[in-house]
């Protein structure tokens, strides 16, 4: 599977109930902002969304200034239009237009395999730029590789290993973007999971203009059956190739609701924030102590990729399925092999169902 464990083809349609650990969602659900104010959207099922979405890029805006506090820092103003929020069906949707925009692309890899897949479908012209040996970036190298490429997509955190952009090493990468009119697409779909949104290169869009910020409400919030997506750029390109190839009304009122509810719900915030900051910490000190695992690669994301010892992806994926457990085998990643899996971090619960799992291979 491309994208990890396979609930369906493995677990539902045997009539067998999997625990995934290979998707990365929040384990707490729906928010209950969002359940509880349902019925809005309900009442919006026969009538078609504003297709400028005015209301909904009012609330997104509102947000990206708002959340800075949610997080327990300073409130900051991104000063930003409508014209600057760009609205996907997903994350992916963004990702899709955004990488077929461009004649060539450089990619950090390993990371997120749609990244590749996006750029092969619009006949994208590919480099690579190889993360170093301890999975953190290799800022030299990117920004050679990008003096030959049109733009570049990297990922803040990268999946799958969960490193951050160094703010400062990446200055010169984004000088030089900004002075060729190259064009720099962030993925921070996981940013929330960092607990420190000064991380975000959102405050900096005003200032670059080659920059593209890509933000999802699918992980941190705990939805993606909703599929809702949104970016953030100043750059002309981006918005005009938006506005030409993107189809009307792509977002649903289910969003639009998750959106208004979900992400002002502070209750429901300093919860997930209490969550990952207790179970991260939890999960990289015994995945360190578990049979087969030879190194724990730390990780500002809600995920952990794990290097194996003893045994391959493939063995080690049958072994934690026969346990009623799927994880995500890493091989398909450009730059990794069958030495690599990720696991997702969930709550408690099942965090230690997984683990003595392991420890009972």
């Amino acid at each position: 599977m491309k994208h990890g464990g396979d609930i369906y083809s493995d677990g539902i349609l045997k009539g067998k109930k999997l625990i995934d650990f290979s998707s990365n969602i929040n384990p707490l659900g729906v928010p209950n902002s969002i359940i509880n104010n349902i019925s809005e959207a309900v009442d919006m099922l026969n009538v078609y969304p504003d297709i400028k979405y005015r209301i909904l890029k009012d609330n997104i805006m509102d947000y990206v200034s708002e959340s800075y506090e949610y997080f327990g820092m300073e409130k900051r103003e991104i000063k930003v239009t409508h014209d600057n929020v760009l609205l996907g069906n997903g994350a992916s949707e963004i990702l899709d237009l955004a990488i077929g925009a461009l004649k060539s692309i450089t990619i950090i890899v390993p990371s997120f395999v749609e990244y590749e897949d996006n750029a092969i479908k619009h006949g994208v012209d590919i480099k690579y730029s190889y993360l170093k040996e301890d999975f953190t970036y290799d800022y030299e190298d990117i920004l050679d590789k990008v003096k030959g490429s049109e733009g570049l997509i990297i990922g803040n955190p990268n999946n799958p290993n969960g490193c951050v952009i160094d703010k400062e090493k990446f200055e010169t990468i984004l000088n030089y973007c900004e002075l060729n009119n190259k064009i720099i697409l962030i993925d921070e779909a996981f940013i929330e999971f960092t607990l420190n949104l000064n991380l975000s290169f959102v405050d900096l869009i005003n200032k670059y203009k080659c920059l593209v910020i890509i933000r999802a409400i699918t992980k941190f919030y705990g939805l993606p059956g909703v599929r809702f997506g949104f970016a953030l750029t100043t750059n002309e390109k981006i918005i005009n190739y938006f506005n030409l190839m993107q189809n009307p009304w792509n977002i649903n009122c289910f969003a639009e609701v998750a959106v208004k509810y979900g992400l002002k719900d502070k209750k429901y915030i300093l919860k997930s924030i209490d969550w990952i900051k207790i179970e991260r910490k939890l999960m990289l000190e015994e995945l360190e102590k578990t049979k087969f695992v030879n190194t724990v690669y730390n990780t500002y994301g809600n995920y952990i990729l794990l290097k194996l010892k003893d045994i391959n992806c493939h063995k080690f994926y049958e072994k934690l399925k026969e346990k009623g457990i799927i994880i995500r085998k890493c091989d398909n990643y450009k730059g990794l092999n069958e030495e690599f899996v990720r696991v997702a971090i969930k709550d408690r619960k099942l965090n230690l169902k997984l683990l003595e799992a392991i420890n009972s291979l």
